[in-house]
């Protein structure tokens, strides 16, 4: 039996230290690493609350230099990026801490890659052959969660969006990795329920998907099924009854869902991004309404994995159709939206959505093909 009290070292795929007050470790952390001046990028939601104030006046006290960026859409942007480029330039930064969110760790990354490349930001796409671009120094970056969904913490990727068309582009690059995670269950215990449920279930998603992704990659799928049974015992509780037993568990699945998706997304982030993008739908909201549907889509011909995913989830052997049957059960336990409509979604936005669904990076993954007009009747379904 673990004590949540405790904490932890280890590596994989970076350095991470977790545990209740891990995050009194950061100042001396980058002392050793001889920087002073930290760019704190964060959203203005994270900027606002005790917590952060108190991690500000920790690196004060050590005689650090911190200077926090905020300015970020909900779904980054661009210019978001090439913003926090200048004023990490202006104010003479050294170094970058990312304390929040996805959101917080994509720009974070992003500001990182930007500020000794000096082409336009999407000429690193990955999905263009960017990377071969990515040659210089990277600051040091430092990644410190305080949600338990994206795992973007321990990852090397960004997801920025294009101002006007709202595409999302895809940075990616092992040299995006954090120097080390902070990741300290503390600080998600204010989460509200709604964020808690709405992040919980997209890693949920990522573990999801990742184990039905088309390729081979067997411990990728180890890590997700352990991911899914974390996550099991642990999403009600951290949402509606949260201790620290809870948080923790739900951390620790948030991270391991970013490395088990290095083999793959699907169908249902696909069908989400879309919906960030146009309509600014939180993307965890996002990925929870179109779980069930897409998943459904997905089940013939992948009965056995559904099979090995319900019993990671505690139904027992052979329950997969069970646990399909109940994913929608679970969101109405989460008290979190059920269909497209209660978010403001309506049959005119369905052509627009599903032609970016259908222009998205994640879904080449999924494990059967599927077209526009799979995605229009996916989001009907969804409606």
């Amino acid at each position: 039996m673990i004590d949540w009290n405790q904490s932890f070292s280890y590596s994989f795929p970076t350095n991470i230290r977790f545990g209740k007050g891990v995050i009194q470790e950061l100042p001396d952390f980058l002392i050793e690493q001889d920087v002073s001046k930290p760019l704190i990028v964060t959203d203005s939601t994270v900027a606002s609350l005790p917590f952060f104030g108190k991690i500000l006046r920790q690196l004060d006290l050590k005689g650090l230099e911190p200077e926090v960026y905020d300015k970020m859409h909900k779904n980054p942007i661009k210019s978001d990026v090439l913003q926090g480029k200048d004023f990490y330039t202006k104010t003479n930064r050294d170094s970058i801490v990312a304390i929040g969110g996805g959101v917080a760790m994509d720009v974070a990354r992003a500001i990182a890659l930007s500020i000794n490349h000096h082409r336009d930001l999407f000429d690193y796409d990955d999905l263009l052959g960017g990377d071969q671009y990515i040659t210089e120094h990277v600051p040091i970056l430092v990644t410190v969660p305080t949600t338990a969904g994206t795992g973007s913490e321990v990852g090397r990727s960004a997801i920025i969006s294009e101002d006007d068309s709202k595409k999302k582009r895809i940075l990616f690059h092992p040299k995006l990795m954090a120097k080390i995670v902070f990741a300290d269950p503390e600080l998600t215990m204010d989460l509200p329920p709604y964020i808690t449920a709405a992040t919980g279930m997209d890693a949920l998603t990522h573990h999801m998907e990742a184990f039905l992704a088309k390729g081979f990659h067997p411990m990728c799928e180890g890590i997700a099924l352990e991911g899914i049974r974390l996550i099991s015992g642990s999403l009600v509780n951290a949402t509606h009854r949260p201790d620290l037993a809870s948080r923790s568990k739900m951390l620790i699945a948030s991270l391991m869902g970013a490395v088990a998706f290095q083999k793959g997304l699907g169908v249902v982030h696909s069908l989400a991004h879309p919906l960030s993008s146009l309509l600014d739908t939180h993307h965890g909201l996002a990925n929870a309404i179109n779980l069930p549907h897409g998943m459904a889509f997905n089940y013939e011909g992948n009965e056995s994995k559904f099979d090995h995913m319900a019993f990671a989830w505690g139904l027992g052997s052979q329950a997969g159709q069970r646990f399909l049957e109940g994913l929608s059960e679970i969101n109405r336990e989460l008290k979190l939206p059920e269909s497209l409509s209660d978010i403001g979604v309506t049959q005119d936005h369905i052509p627009t959505l599903s032609q970016l669904a259908a222009a998205d990076f994640a879904h080449p993954n999924n494990p059967k093909t599927v077209t526009q007009t799979d995605f229009e009747i996916l989001y009907r379904k969804a409606l």
